[in-house]
């Protein structure tokens, strides 16, 4: 009796940050105005601040070595290495208020944050 291989498609790998149309609708206007000089956009988190760590956005000139990238309604986002672990489910959106407007973050490995939102403590998320 044949036993056929069966061949199932790759099943798409969940992203590791996603984008809220707001998010993504600056992305794209800042990546128009930049007339093509940049990839897209670096994201990754440094140590300092109060509470540890601390979100990092630059643009992408280039693909580094062992960068995740990735693309979400139509921007392209390149996340550093040391990273990744950290920045699994987060959710970047953009926020406009009287005061001013910027990106943040919204990151289910945080355990702490510090009062004035530039810092924050974040867990590495765990392997299913």
């Amino acid at each position: 009796m044949d036993n056929p291989q069966v061949i199932r498609p790759r099943r798409e790998r969940p992203k590791p940050v996603r984008l809220t149309e707001a998010a993504a609708s600056r992305l794209r206007q800042i990546m128009a105005d930049a007339d093509g000089k940049y990839l897209g956009v670096r994201v990754g988190v440094t140590n300092g601040g109060c509470a540890g760590m601390s979100y990092t956005m630059n643009y992408a000139e280039e693909t580094k070595p062992l960068d995740e990238v990735m693309e979400d309604q139509g921007v392209k986002i390149f996340i550093e290495p040391k990273a990744i672990m950290f920045l699994i489910g987060t959710e970047m959106d953009y926020e406009t208020t009287k005061l001013g407007s910027r990106f943040t973050f919204r990151n289910p490995n945080e355990t702490a944050s510090c009062g004035c939102g530039e810092s924050v403590s974040i867990t590495p998320a765990k392997a299913d």
